[in-house]
């Protein structure tokens, strides 16, 4: 039985999954994917820096993909706030609000594809929530109820979110077997992680 499940496995899941593409140019992405390119929370499209970079020397400020309006704010402006807030800085606080609006409409666009049940949101709400970013605060009972659901509507990304907190624990009793059948599935539909995790 555990040759057939070796065999199966092993002859599975050898094509790259549909994101790992990207969807201007089609070409995949190299390895690691999250390293080389960026994911935009309008349209949930991972776009290469290649497509990306290419977009904003022609000048583009926009989502590349769906054209829609990113929010603008620098991006180092949350540790310079944290400092000058701290002394009373009238413009760093406004910058704050600034920030904090930045991060609601952020928050914002991934809610509405939420909403629409969109499996690449969903596991990325839960990403979100794993790390207390966004403003959101660390949840990893959210996190893994995010990362069911989404691997319920197809993310294979949240298979393997789903296999690290079943082997670390995290807000789930550890079950090493239970996240290797995450791995399992993840690696059977070509993502590159998980078949790494299971050696």
């Amino acid at each position: 039985a555990a040759e057939l499940k070796d065999e199966q496995l092993y002859s599975q899941g050898h094509e790259r999954p549909k994101g790992d593409f990207c969807p201007i140019c089609t070409l995949p992405i190299p390895l690691p994917v999250d390293k080389h390119s960026g994911l935009n929370v309008c349209c949930m499209k991972r776009i290469c820096n290649g497509c990306d970079v290419a977009a904003k020397l022609g000048g583009m400020n926009d989502c590349v993909f769906c054209r829609t309006p990113f929010p603008k704010i620098d991006d180092d402006i949350p540790a310079t706030i944290q400092k000058r807030v701290s002394k009373k800085d009238p413009l760093a606080i406004a910058l704050g609000e600034k920030y904090c609006h930045f991060r609601a409409k952020i928050l914002a666009m991934i809610q509405t594809r939420v909403a629409k049940k969109d499996h690449e949101a969903i596991n990325f709400l839960g990403e979100k929530y794993s790390h207390g970013s966004l403003g959101l605060q660390r949840d990893m009972r959210r996190a893994v109820h995010l990362w069911e659901e989404a691997a319920e509507l197809g993310s294979i990304e949240a298979l393997c979110h789903l296999g690290v907190a079943f082997h670390e624990g995290e807000a789930v009793q550890r079950d090493k077997a239970k996240g290797d059948g995450f791995f399992e599935r993840a690696a059977m539909q070509g993502h590159v992680e998980s078949r790494f995790k299971l050696g």
